[in-house]
């Protein structure tokens, strides 16, 4: 039995200057910090390029199934990331430009079914980075160049740090599975290797605490993502009060 695949890199070499070239363009915008902010310390902010109804207010990653998700107007300027984004023959459920600046840390966390197992998946392409940033996927460093593009299974504890002296800005994409990206990933990896983790690395506790981070936040779509959220808690009681009764 093989190995679960946690982190590939693709075989895709984007324009370097030209993604620098459109991250110059929206420097100015407005950066949001992400809603996480426990999770954390330092300088981490959004800004959105593809997102629920468009709206360049909704940085988060998850979505109800029936919303409609478009660009938003920053990407209708970005020519070279719609470009880049429209490169993946695949459902697009986000697209995000996420910078760490210097000296900030994401802490060691998991996030939620956002494996390629689950039926979608988070490709990274870093725009500006420096050899003092630190990614860490399961115990593994990744080094993840200008240019390149990384698929990274977050449903393990993954953290980053950068202790340079230039922000970490990536190009983050969330697309849905479908019969071009299995073509893709099945070429890099057996099938096989692509396992839902075991359930029990699902923590009610984790859930609890993203449902109090979103509270925090005063956007619409918070709402919605903790009426899910708390939906999620509700199955995952019931299963283990089931189990409890084998």
């Amino acid at each position: 039995m093989s190995m679960n695949t946690k982190y590939l890199k693709l075989p895709f070499q984007f324009d370097k200057e030209k993604l620098a070239n459109d991250l110059s363009l929206v420097l100015d915008e407005k950066w949001i910090p992400h809603f996480n902010t426990s999770g954390y310390n330092g300088d981490w902010k959004v800004i959105s390029l593809y997102a629920q109804n468009g709206e360049e207010s909704n940085i988060f990653a998850l979505s109800a199934s029936n919303s409609k998700i478009s660009e938003t107007s920053i990407l209708k300027r970005c020519h070279y990331f719609k470009e880049v984004i429209d490169s993946f023959k695949c459902p697009i459920l986000t697209a995000r430009i996420l910078r760490l600046g210097v000296g900030a840390e994401i802490k060691p966390h998991r996030d939620h079914e956002l494996g390629y197992e689950d039926g979608n998946f988070r490709l990274h392409i870093p725009i500006a980075t420096n050899a003092n940033v630190k990614f860490i996927l399961d115990g593994t460093k990744l080094t993840m160049l200008p240019g390149e593009c990384w698929y990274t299974n977050v449903n393990y504890v993954h953290s980053v740090t950068n202790t340079g002296n230039s922000d970490r800005v990536h190009l983050v994409i969330d697309g849905g599975r479908n019969e071009w990206s299995d073509r893709l990933f099945f070429s890099l990896a057996p099938e096989e290797s692509f396992r839902t983790i075991p359930k029990e690395n699902e923590s009610p506790q984790t859930i609890k605490r993203i449902i109090e981070e979103l509270e925090r936040s005063n956007e619409p779509v918070a709402k919605q993502l903790i009426n899910e959220l708390r939906q999620k808690l509700t199955d995952l009681n019931e299963n283990t009060a089931k189990n409890k009764g084998c």
